[in-house]
């Protein structure tokens, strides 16, 4: 059970990797937009809640997120005996089999009922301001009870796994998310490194804070290539200079040759883990993030690339300075070797060996000789 699928984001690259491990699965979820998303989900039975079927349901879905436990709750499994959802959006409400076996992934508690509501509640219009109010506190309700649903909770990251206990009083285990690292160009950047351009990559919203790489690149007459959409996207594009500039959203060919060929990329908001500091260090490249949340995984201080703890633009601006300072000590090498703890493989591993530990005695055996058939087996290959 995946939120949706109407892109491809790390939620996404994390049940493609799921998938591998059981080819066989069924996929439900709320939307599904196939032209957007990975060949591999086509190979799979892919049924969608009610929520599709409401005007605009696959392409601006989020506004029915208060019908959505409804929708999940409407869902028949009890022919499973095995049930892995995949929570950022509502999915881990599901109602399964007494017997069956619930693992919930959590890339995170939705944010904007917890600890981004009002982050999002800011840039909110009016109706969905109104809407925010009548709705979350009943919906935060519901997502506490219905943790109550799940056996086993895996969290992408450390951090994660704190906002797990603090919002639904869970315990969960750590498995972090799967990067495509060999996926990534390993290419020399130019000589001259005056010239070659900071990068931001992400949504364009609030909680990423593109603004304030962009305010900060200006100050300092840096180049900048900001790549992604979003609510932010036309305010950024007014207030861009001719050193920086709005790309909207490149398919990955074009994404990881950007990637290979700047200076650095900027991570200026608190992520729950972000996927891309590691692509950048899979690329060779250097990182300049926020020392909060999932970016203190994955980023080593002055080995991989920069921490920085004042997320205003004068800190940004001043991690820039400390980092063209550095920046002769940066090893590609280092970083891409940092970057492959955190493989497909290595996911893919310690996902199946979460699952069969937990997993009630009843169907342990089936389970892992499942995974050892169609799963884990490929890893060797």
């Amino acid at each position: 059970m995946h939120y949706w699928l109407v892109d491809m984001r790390g939620g996404e690259k994390v049940l493609e990797a799921i998938c591998d491990l059981f080819p066989e699965a069924d996929i439900y979820t709320h939307a599904y937009q196939p032209s957007n998303v990975s060949k591999v989900f086509s190979h799979h039975k892919v049924t969608e809640t009610f929520i599709a079927k409401l005007p605009g349901g696959r392409t601006n879905q989020k506004m029915y997120l208060p019908l959505m436990p409804r929708a999940l709750e409407s869902l028949d499994l009890t022919g499973y005996d095995l049930v892995i959802s995949s929570e950022a959006g509502p999915a881990k409400g599901v109602i399964t089999h007494p017997d069956a076996f619930h693992v919930c992934y959590v890339h995170s508690p939705m944010r904007y009922l917890w600890d981004k509501y009002w982050v999002y509640k800011e840039q909110a219009g009016a109706l969905q301001t109104l809407a925010m109010k009548i709705f979350a506190p009943s919906l935060r309700q519901w997502d506490v009870s219905s943790a109550a649903r799940v056996d086993l909770f895996i969290a992408n990251s450390s951090f994660v796994q704190r906002r797990i206990q603090k919002a639904w009083r869970r315990a969960s285990v750590v498995v972090h998310p799967p990067v495509a690292v060999d996926s990534f160009l390993n290419e020399t950047p130019p000589d001259d490194k005056n010239t070659a351009p900071y990068l931001f990559i992400g949504e364009l919203v609030s909680y990423k804070r593109p603004e304030l790489a962009l305010r900060a690149c200006q100050t300092l007459g840096r180049p900048l290539k900001i790549i992604g959409d979003g609510p932010l996207e036309s305010l950024l594009r007014k207030e861009a200079s001719p050193n920086t500039q709005v790309m909207g959203r490149l398919g990955f060919d074009e994404l990881k040759n950007e990637i290979a060929s700047c200076r650095a990329l900027i991570y200026p908001g608190e992520e729950d883990f972000g996927i891309t500091p590691l692509e950048a260090s899979a690329s060779g490249r250097p990182v300049i993030a926020l020392a909060k949340g999932g970016a203190t995984e994955t980023v080593v201080d002055r080995s991989t690339g920069i921490l920085f703890k004042d997320g205003s633009v004068t800190g940004l601006q001043n991690a820039i300075s400390s980092f063209e300072s550095w920046e002769t000590d940066f090893s590609p090498e280092t970083a891409r070797n940092q970057a492959a703890q955190f493989s497909v493989k290595r996911f893919q591993l310690g996902f199946s060996d979460a699952v069969v530990k937990h997993a009630p005695f009843h169907l342990r055996e089936a389970i892992e000789e499942r995974l050892t058939e169609v799963g884990t087996q490929r890893l060797s290959n």
